[in-house]
């Protein structure tokens, strides 16, 4: 894994017996052209290599060389791409004093500190974009190429509101182009990160109307609470109470209901992070619907539970923590259907698939523990209730603050919380915390002891490992 972004169309991986395997097609050639039109991105590339005959002009080696692949029509061309942005990712230029990357550690890999707010990566991945610097061409790309649902932050409908929220005064209008996608049939689902004191209370409640006001034709809204590390320089920022979490979920619920009568269905959605800080039962799984909010940290609870009892298929291959890690893979598809995996470089803001550990569980002997988060360890421990199964919660010594997902968790903090039980024979660990076996702190799975097993992370493999296993 490279410390920084490949932004380019080099190719890291030809498909043997492929069309373009059978052209040579080679790994490392970067696509310089394709049909004889450049590519910016993914998103074109797909446009373009879904023709029956296709010319590829790359650079090979510092030579450009002409390919012309020959396959049936829509037949996948059989390459891998190292990044899904070819150009350039746009970055933020909002200063948001809530932002997760401003309370980072120094020394983690660079790419981590890149923000973006690229509307092709809120259509590829669920990013979320603030559209403070979107414009026209954009719009008519988006309408044009039907790059739908996009995912925009929202945190206050009040113009001046949201470009303090923002610190950009551009936040004040940006919105008008959240308008002009609904106007023009793109589905947008949005986000409002709560901040105590600055846009919850009387501010939520002013923006949940706002929203159903002006963009009542928005899927869906979810709510998260402000995230907080121990590395966090904004005086002013601080996590929810009790009490007022408890407040924040009465009234979302409340405009829930409101939404459900007046748009049809319920709008508004409060994280999972909410009710667990509050200790209020989540809805129904029936009421979440298609989990449209998912990846946002709306409903993963419910629909791990169902899982686990084998009530529902599984909602998502990957769940999607903060950091999870965005290197290298091409994306399966790009219309009406986001990839599983981020290969735009690294912007730290969305899932990964990750190779899994080859070590074999033992069968019908010893006790094992299942490392976690602390948010999860409650829910998880009511499931394994009866077992000879450990939760074991992972506090976050190295993010610190109210950092507490899984997909957080780091080498040091789950080796520390390992030696704190050896009555424990096999450890389980989410595969959601791991990019190509590597945690953010820079350690790697080798780094733990040989008793570790990287697991999926949905319910019902979490059940079928158990069930195997005891």
């Amino acid at each position: 894994m490279s410390d920084s972004a490949d932004l380019s169309a080099r190719i890291t991986e030809v498909v043997p017996g492929s069309s373009a395997a059978n052209a040579d097609v080679r790994v490392g050639d970067v696509v310089v052209m394709v049909n004889d039109r450049p590519i910016r991105d993914i998103i074109e590339w797909h446009h373009q290599v879904d023709e029956a005959f296709v010319t590829l002009r790359v650079d090979r080696g510092g030579m450009q060389v002409d390919i012309e692949v020959e396959k049936a029509a829509g037949e996948p061309l059989g390459v891998s791409i190292a990044s899904a942005v070819f150009d350039r990712v746009q970055t933020c230029d909002n200063h948001c004093s809530f932002c997760f990357i401003y309370q980072l550690p120094k020394g983690l890999r660079r790419s981590l500190y890149l923000k973006d707010d690229d509307y092709r990566l809120s259509f590829l991945f669920g990013n979320f974009t603030t559209l403070t610097r979107f414009t026209e061409m954009d719009l008519e790309r988006v309408v044009d190429q039907a790059l739908s649902p996009l995912h925009v932050s929202i945190h206050d409908t009040d113009p001046w509101g949201r470009a303090e929220m923002l610190r950009n005064e551009r936040g004040a209008m940006s919105l008008r182009w959240l308008r002009a996608l609904l106007d023009n049939g793109t589905r947008v689902r949005g986000q409002v990160v709560l901040c105590p004191g600055l846009n919850d209370g009387e501010v939520l409640e002013r923006t949940m109307a706002g929203v159903l006001d002006e963009f009542p034709e928005i899927d869906a809204v979810a709510i998260v609470p402000l995230g907080l590390s121990r590395f966090n320089p904004e005086a002013q920022l601080r996590i929810h109470t009790v009490d007022e979490a408890r407040a924040t979920v009465d009234l979302i619920d409340t405009w829930r209901k409101i939404a459900q009568r007046v748009v049809g269905h319920p709008m508004f959605w409060a994280s999972d992070e909410l009710y667990l800080l509050a200790g209020r039962d989540m809805p129904p799984v029936k009421e979440y619907g298609d989990f449209p909010m998912y990846e946002d940290g709306v409903g993963i609870v419910a629909s791990f539970v169902e899982e686990f009892e084998g009530r529902r298929r599984v909602v998502a291959d990957v769940t999607s923590g903060f950091f999870a890690s965005v290197d290298g893979a091409t994306p399966g598809g790009y219309r009406g259907e986001r990839a599983p995996i981020n290969p735009a470089g690294d912007t730290g803001l969305r899932p990964a698939r990750v190779q899994l550990s080859d070590r074999r569980m033992p069968r019908g002997e010893g006790k094992i523990g299942v490392l976690t988060g602390e948010y999860a360890a409650p829910v998880l421990s009511k499931l394994v209730t009866g077992r000879n199964v450990s939760v074991i919660p992972v506090h976050n010594e190295f993010f610190g603050g109210n950092t507490a997902v899984a997909g957080l968790m780091v080498g040091a903090d789950i080796a520390r919380e390992i030696s704190n039980h050896p009555e424990i024979d096999q450890f389980l660990l989410p595969d959601v915390c791991l990019s190509e076996n590597r945690f953010l702190d820079g350690t790697t799975l080798a780094d733990l002891p040989s008793n570790v097993t990287v697991v999926p992370t949905d319910g019902a493999s979490l059940r079928r490992i158990l069930d195997r296993s005891l």
